[in-house]
């Protein structure tokens, strides 16, 4: 079974960007799940969604009009969304 269409108001995993790798090769803070909410769809690209994203220091918001997020359900990267396990 593949996974629902995203539509607004639905709950779905946004990964953080995290901070920049130190010379080190370490991360004060690796990318990470973060809770989101579908704030817009795009109609052409239903993969590309506007979020409102709540992060335990605060909210960020990435509409559309500044490029939304993509789906990325393999190979997770920053800045994308998916949905939580198990949906």
């Amino acid at each position: 079974m593949s996974a629902p269409a995203p539509t607004v108001g639905r709950t779905v995993h946004y990964v953080s960007h995290g901070t920049p790798v130190r010379s080190d090769g370490s991360q004060e803070f690796p990318p990470s799940c973060r809770a989101a909410i579908v704030t817009e769809v795009d109609p052409e690209d239903p993969g590309r969604v506007g979020l409102a994203v709540l992060n335990p220091t605060g909210q960020f918001f990435h509409p559309l009009s500044a490029g939304g997020c993509v789906r990325a359900d393999e190979g997770r990267v920053g800045g994308s969304w998916h949905w939580p396990e198990g949906v």
